[in-house]
């Protein structure tokens, strides 16, 4: 017997017929273009959402597996003139799913369970540093890798070579205020995330000097935890709200901005009030802004960075935040950089928060793909606004010996504000 809906986080009906089946998407979908297939596109994942939520079919394996190999992307979103919601339809979607306990024919369930026991919880995640880092320096990563150790283990393979080159201890304390450089302009609160405050430490470190120096004072609250994107994208709506509510609890309620970094995250934020139905949470998310948005209009002193640039849309912030023009726009305003588009910026890298450990195969694909498009701009600089893409696309480059530094935007504005004594 297939299981049935739920009326408890119901995808919305409306969302679901808003639907004409125009196919407009279908270019935008990364797993259609890889294989054509029409239930593996957005208007097949959509028709079949929308007959389980009217009882005409089960919340099946079947169904889950369609729903599994979408990356939750929301390129068709970007590409809809109905206006379908199809992150938010499909997180409700997967959220019957998951109530219900059905799983895809093997399905990597155990696997993300793991997971999410550990990369949404920075104190977990810390404990694991030491090792790594002894791992790293003490030249034991490469022996590793020059054996081919992990071969017979391949999330584990999969998880060590997205591993980036690690700071040392310490890294990763930032001061709980910090007064502002420069002309007043607002008292800002900075989410340090999980990833990117263990694995990408020198990128809140940057942001945090960017945000002073364009006039803010910085707060950098200490309880704050995981904002929940994880959980959210795979269905475990409780658990996200759950940490939404003790991670808005965390910051000072007289912010003017709370400011994100990483895409994911800062898309999970904005949602914070569709999700959790609460005034404060509505106001929580309206203070929500991408670091892009914050510095668009700053007037920052920035000198000279010599250097041919790329720039990758994470989705989550091209297409979850609609901010596309404004980290352009940043990287325009720097003397000396060059910045080169590249095909296709706006299609998933394969990261997808940890799709790429549960979907090596076609996470593999997309970022092979996506490699030979920065391949083809000659540049040395690929910049991009999520750290879950940063690991997936310098593993890919890496692995296809592509010489490029990939690495966020505000790492090259902090560069040119190093250099602003040498001239424009």
């Amino acid at each position: 017997m297939t299981a049935g809906p739920s009326a408890v986080d119901a995808p919305s009906m409306d969302g679901l017929r808003a639907c004409v089946h125009c196919g407009i998407c279908l270019p935008q979908c990364p797993t259609y273009r890889v294989l054509g297939q029409e239930m593996d596109s957005p208007r097949g994942r959509l028709y079949l959402m929308r007959a389980a939520a009217e009882g005409r079919i089960g919340l099946t394996p079947t169904l889950a597996r369609h729903l599994d190999l979408c990356l939750g992307c929301r390129g068709c979103e970007s590409a809809c003139p109905s206006g379908v919601p199809f992150g938010s339809l499909l997180e409700a979607t997967r959220s019957q799913l998951e109530r219900q306990g059905v799983r895809a024919p093997g399905s990597d369930h155990g696997g993300l369970s793991m997971l999410l026991q550990w990369f949404p919880y920075p104190d977990r995640l810390g404990a694991l540093l030491p090792w790594l880092r002894l791992y790293q320096w003490s030249g034991l990563q490469g022996l590793v890798r020059g054996i081919g150790l992990l071969a017979p283990f391949s999330r584990l393979r999969a998880m060590e070579a997205l591993l980036p080159r690690l700071a040392s201890a310490g890294a990763a304390a930032l001061p709980e205020v910090t007064p502002p450089s420069g002309e007043p302009r607002g008292r800002a609160g900075l989410l340090v995330g999980c990833v990117q405050r263990h694995f990408f430490p020198e990128v809140n470190a940057q942001t945090l000097r960017l945000l002073a120096a364009a006039g803010y004072e910085v707060v950098v609250p200490r309880e704050q935890g995981c904002c929940g994107a994880l959980h959210l994208h795979s269905g475990r709506l409780d658990d996200f709200r759950g940490m939404a509510r003790q991670l808005m609890r965390a910051f000072p309620a007289d912010v003017d901005v709370v400011v994100a970094n990483a895409a994911g995250c800062g898309s999970a934020l904005k949602e914070y009030g569709h999700w959790l139905h609460e005034p404060e949470a509505e106001a929580f998310s309206q203070k929500v802004r991408d670091i892009s948005e914050v510095l668009a209009d700053a007037d920052l002193p920035l000198g000279a960075v010599p250097v041919a640039v790329t720039y990758q849309d994470a989705c989550h912030l091209a297409h979850g935040q609609k901010v596309r023009a404004e980290p352009r726009a940043l990287l325009g305003r720097i003397p000396g950089l060059r910045l080169v588009e590249m095909a296709d910026s706006d299609l998933c890298c394969g990261s997808a928060g940890v799709y790429n450990l549960l979907e090596p195969g076609m996470a593999g694909e997309l970022g092979r793909r996506k490699a030979e498009r920065i391949r083809e701009t000659g540049v040395s600089v690929v910049a991009v606004g999520n750290p879950g893409c940063i690991m997936q696309i310098g593993q890919t480059c890496r692995g296809l010996g592509l010489e490029v530094e990939v690495l966020h935007p505000v790492t090259l504005l902090a560069r040119a504000l190093d250099n602003q004594g040498g001239g424009r």
